[in-house]
Protein backbone atom coordinates (compact mmCIF):
# COMPACT_ATOMS: atom_id res chain seq x y z
CA UNK A 1 0.00 0.00 0.00
CA UNK A 2 2.87 2.49 0.80
CA UNK A 3 4.71 1.70 -2.17
CA UNK A 4 1.26 2.09 -4.51
CA UNK A 5 1.01 5.63 -2.97
CA UNK A 6 4.69 6.48 -3.32
CA UNK A 7 4.20 5.46 -7.05
CA UNK A 8 0.74 7.82 -7.46
CA UNK A 9 2.86 10.40 -5.96
CA UNK A 10 5.73 10.33 -7.54
CA UNK A 11 3.03 10.36 -10.72
CA UNK A 12 1.19 13.38 -9.49
CA UNK A 13 4.22 15.65 -8.79
CA UNK A 14 5.21 15.01 -12.65
CA UNK A 15 8.29 12.45 -11.24
CA UNK A 16 8.37 9.14 -12.82
CA UNK A 17 9.70 6.16 -11.00
CA UNK A 18 12.21 4.08 -13.11
CA UNK A 19 11.08 0.91 -12.38
CA UNK A 20 7.47 2.41 -13.22
CA UNK A 21 8.53 4.31 -16.78
CA UNK A 22 6.80 3.28 -19.36
CA UNK A 23 7.75 3.63 -23.19
CA UNK A 24 6.93 7.30 -25.16
CA UNK A 25 4.65 6.20 -28.38
CA UNK A 26 5.12 7.82 -31.47
CA UNK A 27 8.33 8.88 -31.26
CA UNK A 28 11.26 8.31 -33.34
CA UNK A 29 14.90 9.03 -32.21
CA UNK A 30 17.67 9.05 -34.72
CA UNK A 31 20.58 6.91 -34.02
CA UNK A 32 22.52 8.33 -36.37
CA UNK A 33 24.96 9.66 -33.76
CA UNK A 34 25.62 6.33 -32.76
CA UNK A 35 25.41 4.71 -36.17
CA UNK A 36 27.57 5.48 -39.24
CA UNK A 37 26.20 6.81 -42.29
CA UNK A 38 26.83 6.83 -46.20
CA UNK A 39 26.76 8.74 -49.08
CA UNK A 40 27.13 8.69 -52.68
CA UNK A 41 28.06 11.72 -54.51
CA UNK A 42 28.89 11.96 -58.43
CA UNK A 43 31.02 14.42 -59.90
CA UNK A 44 32.98 14.45 -56.72
CA UNK A 45 36.48 15.39 -57.83
CA UNK A 46 36.23 18.61 -58.00
CA UNK A 47 33.97 22.03 -57.44
CA UNK A 48 30.62 21.59 -56.11
CA UNK A 49 31.02 17.82 -55.89
CA UNK A 50 33.88 17.70 -54.03
CA UNK A 51 32.93 20.32 -51.16
CA UNK A 52 29.77 18.40 -50.98
CA UNK A 53 31.30 14.84 -50.31
CA UNK A 54 33.91 16.77 -47.38
CA UNK A 55 31.00 18.96 -46.42
CA UNK A 56 29.08 15.68 -45.64
CA UNK A 57 31.93 13.86 -44.51
CA UNK A 58 32.34 16.19 -41.80
CA UNK A 59 28.48 16.06 -40.76
CA UNK A 60 29.51 11.96 -40.38
CA UNK A 61 28.71 10.38 -43.14
CA UNK A 62 31.12 8.29 -44.99
CA UNK A 63 31.38 8.82 -48.40
CA UNK A 64 31.67 7.40 -52.13
CA UNK A 65 33.93 9.78 -54.38
CA UNK A 66 32.12 9.03 -57.65
CA UNK A 67 33.93 10.62 -60.83
CA UNK A 68 34.79 9.78 -64.06
CA UNK A 69 38.65 7.78 -64.26
CA UNK A 70 40.37 10.08 -65.85
CA UNK A 71 39.87 12.77 -62.73
CA UNK A 72 41.43 9.62 -60.87
CA UNK A 73 44.02 12.09 -59.42
CA UNK A 74 42.00 14.33 -57.76
CA UNK A 75 39.30 11.87 -56.65
CA UNK A 76 42.11 10.35 -54.99
CA UNK A 77 42.33 13.79 -53.12
CA UNK A 78 39.00 14.15 -51.97
CA UNK A 79 38.80 10.40 -50.12
CA UNK A 80 42.16 10.79 -48.67
CA UNK A 81 41.20 14.94 -47.22
CA UNK A 82 37.73 12.69 -46.06
CA UNK A 83 39.80 9.82 -44.28
CA UNK A 84 42.09 12.46 -42.73
CA UNK A 85 38.79 13.85 -40.68
CA UNK A 86 38.42 10.29 -39.30
CA UNK A 87 35.89 9.05 -41.78
CA UNK A 88 35.82 6.31 -44.25
CA UNK A 89 36.01 7.07 -48.17
CA UNK A 90 36.79 5.31 -51.25
CA UNK A 91 36.86 5.94 -54.89
CA UNK A 92 34.38 4.30 -57.38
CA UNK A 93 34.60 5.63 -60.90
CA UNK A 94 31.81 5.20 -63.28
CA UNK A 95 29.87 7.25 -66.05
CA UNK A 96 26.40 8.37 -64.82
CA UNK A 97 24.87 8.15 -68.03
CA UNK A 98 25.28 4.32 -68.04
CA UNK A 99 22.87 2.44 -65.85
CA UNK A 100 25.31 -0.48 -65.50
CA UNK A 101 27.92 1.84 -64.11
CA UNK A 102 25.79 3.36 -61.82
CA UNK A 103 24.00 0.70 -60.30
CA UNK A 104 27.68 -1.35 -59.43
CA UNK A 105 28.10 2.10 -58.12
CA UNK A 106 25.60 1.90 -55.50
CA UNK A 107 26.65 -2.22 -55.17
CA UNK A 108 30.26 -0.97 -54.53
CA UNK A 109 29.16 1.42 -52.32
CA UNK A 110 27.24 -0.71 -50.18
CA UNK A 111 30.06 -3.31 -50.05
CA UNK A 112 32.57 -0.86 -48.80
CA UNK A 113 30.40 1.44 -46.43
CA UNK A 114 27.59 -0.21 -45.65
CA UNK A 115 23.59 0.72 -46.31
CA UNK A 116 23.17 3.56 -48.50
CA UNK A 117 21.43 6.85 -46.54
CA UNK A 118 21.84 9.52 -49.07
CA UNK A 119 22.52 9.97 -53.20
CA UNK A 120 23.50 13.21 -53.99
CA UNK A 121 23.11 12.82 -58.25
CA UNK A 122 25.74 16.31 -58.81
CA UNK A 123 27.55 15.13 -61.95
CA UNK A 124 27.00 17.55 -64.88
CA UNK A 125 27.60 19.07 -68.14
CA UNK A 126 27.56 22.20 -69.83
CA UNK A 127 27.90 23.80 -72.73
CA UNK A 128 27.73 27.34 -74.22
CA UNK A 129 26.31 27.27 -77.86
CA UNK A 130 23.13 28.82 -79.33
CA UNK A 131 20.53 26.79 -79.95
CA UNK A 132 20.28 26.56 -83.62
CA UNK A 133 24.13 25.66 -83.43
CA UNK A 134 24.04 22.88 -81.37
CA UNK A 135 24.56 19.21 -83.14
CA UNK A 136 22.64 16.06 -82.30
CA UNK A 137 25.84 14.97 -80.39
CA UNK A 138 25.88 17.93 -78.72
CA UNK A 139 22.15 17.99 -77.61
CA UNK A 140 22.13 14.24 -76.97
CA UNK A 141 25.14 13.74 -74.78
CA UNK A 142 23.86 17.12 -72.08
CA UNK A 143 21.02 15.12 -71.92
CA UNK A 144 22.53 11.37 -71.21
CA UNK A 145 24.55 13.10 -68.31
CA UNK A 146 22.27 16.12 -66.71
CA UNK A 147 18.78 14.01 -67.37
CA UNK A 148 19.25 10.16 -67.97
CA UNK A 149 22.60 10.55 -65.14
CA UNK A 150 19.76 11.65 -62.63
CA UNK A 151 17.34 8.98 -63.53
CA UNK A 152 19.94 6.72 -63.02
CA UNK A 153 21.01 7.87 -59.85
CA UNK A 154 17.77 7.75 -58.81
CA UNK A 155 16.14 4.60 -59.99
CA UNK A 156 19.33 2.62 -58.67
CA UNK A 157 19.40 4.51 -55.39
CA UNK A 158 16.03 3.96 -55.01
CA UNK A 159 15.72 0.13 -55.38
CA UNK A 160 19.14 -0.10 -52.63
CA UNK A 161 16.69 2.26 -49.87
CA UNK A 162 13.52 -0.28 -50.82
CA UNK A 163 15.69 -3.44 -50.35
CA UNK A 164 16.87 -1.78 -46.94
CA UNK A 165 13.46 -1.14 -45.90
CA UNK A 166 14.32 2.21 -43.91
CA UNK A 167 13.95 5.11 -46.65
CA UNK A 168 16.33 7.56 -47.99
CA UNK A 169 17.06 10.42 -49.56
CA UNK A 170 17.94 11.42 -52.54
CA UNK A 171 19.50 14.90 -54.16
CA UNK A 172 20.00 16.14 -57.23
CA UNK A 173 21.84 18.67 -58.80
CA UNK A 174 19.26 21.28 -60.66
CA UNK A 175 20.03 25.26 -61.56
CA UNK A 176 18.99 28.10 -61.39
CA UNK A 177 18.45 27.79 -65.11
CA UNK A 178 15.87 25.24 -64.53
CA UNK A 179 14.08 28.68 -62.99
CA UNK A 180 15.01 30.81 -65.71
CA UNK A 181 16.81 30.21 -68.36
CA UNK A 182 20.55 31.87 -69.89
CA UNK A 183 21.03 33.10 -72.69
CA UNK A 184 22.98 30.90 -74.95
CA UNK A 185 22.76 27.84 -72.75
CA UNK A 186 19.42 26.50 -74.07
CA UNK A 187 19.80 22.92 -73.76
CA UNK A 188 21.99 23.16 -70.62
CA UNK A 189 18.75 24.85 -69.33
CA UNK A 190 16.04 22.84 -70.68
CA UNK A 191 18.41 19.87 -68.82
CA UNK A 192 17.79 21.07 -65.32
CA UNK A 193 14.59 22.30 -65.69
CA UNK A 194 13.99 18.61 -66.76
CA UNK A 195 15.75 17.59 -63.60
CA UNK A 196 13.26 19.89 -61.45
CA UNK A 197 10.39 18.03 -62.69
CA UNK A 198 11.93 14.67 -62.57
CA UNK A 199 12.64 15.57 -58.75
CA UNK A 200 9.00 16.66 -58.17
CA UNK A 201 7.76 13.59 -60.03
CA UNK A 202 10.03 10.71 -57.94
CA UNK A 203 9.15 12.34 -54.65
CA UNK A 204 5.40 11.58 -55.35
CA UNK A 205 6.22 7.96 -56.90
CA UNK A 206 8.74 7.21 -54.15
CA UNK A 207 7.05 8.87 -50.75
CA UNK A 208 5.34 5.68 -49.94
CA UNK A 209 9.04 4.33 -48.99
CA UNK A 210 9.91 6.98 -46.63
CA UNK A 211 12.20 8.07 -49.94
CA UNK A 212 12.75 11.67 -50.14
CA UNK A 213 13.64 13.43 -53.18
CA UNK A 214 14.74 16.84 -53.05
CA UNK A 215 16.83 19.48 -55.43
CA UNK A 216 19.67 22.11 -54.71
CA UNK A 217 19.83 24.95 -57.28
CA UNK A 218 23.22 27.03 -57.54
CA UNK A 219 23.77 30.06 -58.88
CA UNK A 220 27.07 31.45 -60.44
CA UNK A 221 29.69 29.10 -58.53
CA UNK A 222 33.31 30.05 -59.40
CA UNK A 223 34.14 26.69 -60.13
CA UNK A 224 35.24 24.47 -63.72
CA UNK A 225 32.32 24.76 -64.87
CA UNK A 226 31.82 28.28 -64.78
CA UNK A 227 35.17 29.06 -65.96
CA UNK A 228 33.99 26.61 -68.98
CA UNK A 229 30.68 28.60 -69.47
CA UNK A 230 33.16 32.10 -69.49
CA UNK A 231 35.29 31.38 -71.78
CA UNK A 232 32.38 29.96 -73.79
CA UNK A 233 30.59 33.63 -73.53
CA UNK A 234 34.15 35.56 -74.44
CA UNK A 235 33.98 34.04 -77.97
CA UNK A 236 30.69 34.95 -78.12
CA UNK A 237 30.77 38.89 -77.01
CA UNK A 238 34.80 38.85 -77.07
CA UNK A 239 35.00 40.16 -73.33
CA UNK A 240 38.30 38.70 -71.97
CA UNK A 241 38.16 35.69 -69.58
CA UNK A 242 36.48 35.74 -66.13
CA UNK A 243 34.89 39.39 -67.10
CA UNK A 244 31.34 37.30 -68.26
CA UNK A 245 31.72 35.75 -65.10
CA UNK A 246 32.28 39.09 -62.77
CA UNK A 247 29.45 40.98 -64.15
CA UNK A 248 27.11 38.71 -63.16
CA UNK A 249 27.45 40.18 -59.23
CA UNK A 250 25.72 42.83 -60.57
CA UNK A 251 22.66 40.96 -60.80
CA UNK A 252 23.37 39.33 -57.57
CA UNK A 253 21.74 40.79 -54.48
CA UNK A 254 24.41 40.12 -51.82
CA UNK A 255 27.00 40.90 -53.81
CA UNK A 256 29.30 38.27 -54.71
CA UNK A 257 29.20 35.18 -56.58
CA UNK A 258 28.94 32.16 -54.80
CA UNK A 259 31.72 29.42 -53.88
CA UNK A 260 31.75 25.76 -54.16
CA UNK A 261 30.65 25.66 -49.89
CA UNK A 262 28.40 27.74 -50.52
CA UNK A 263 26.08 24.91 -52.05
CA UNK A 264 27.35 21.94 -49.81
CA UNK A 265 25.40 24.09 -46.90
CA UNK A 266 22.41 23.23 -48.62
CA UNK A 267 22.97 19.70 -50.08
CA UNK A 268 24.01 19.47 -46.12
CA UNK A 269 21.06 20.52 -44.45
CA UNK A 270 19.18 18.56 -47.08
CA UNK A 271 20.85 15.60 -46.40
CA UNK A 272 20.49 15.88 -42.46
CA UNK A 273 17.07 15.43 -40.62
CA UNK A 274 16.15 18.99 -40.48
CA UNK A 275 14.57 18.42 -43.99
CA UNK A 276 12.73 14.66 -42.90
CA UNK A 277 9.57 16.21 -43.86
CA UNK A 278 10.53 18.22 -47.10
CA UNK A 279 10.54 16.45 -50.53
CA UNK A 280 10.03 17.92 -54.02
CA UNK A 281 11.65 20.99 -53.57
CA UNK A 282 14.09 22.41 -55.62
CA UNK A 283 16.31 25.12 -53.18
CA UNK A 284 17.88 28.36 -55.23
CA UNK A 285 21.17 28.86 -54.08
CA UNK A 286 22.36 31.94 -56.07
CA UNK A 287 22.71 34.95 -53.19
CA UNK A 288 19.60 36.26 -54.56
CA UNK A 289 19.88 36.11 -58.98
CA UNK A 290 15.87 34.78 -59.12
CA UNK A 291 13.36 34.18 -56.48
CA UNK A 292 10.37 31.17 -56.87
Amino acid sequence: MQAARSVLASLRSGRALASHQAPVIGVRFSSSAASPRSAIVTGAAEGIGRAIAIRLAQDGFDVCVNDLQHKSSMADDVAKEIKSMGRNAFVAYGDVSKRPDVDALVKASVKELGPLNVMVANAGIAQVKAGMEMSDEDMRRMCDVNIFGVVNCTVASANQFIEQGQGGKIINAASIVAFKPFLNLPIYSASKAAVRSLTHSFAMELAHHKITVNAYAPGVVKSSMWELIDEGMSQLNGLPKWENFQATEKLICLGRTSVPTDVSKAVSFLAGPDSDYMTGQTIIVDGGMIFS
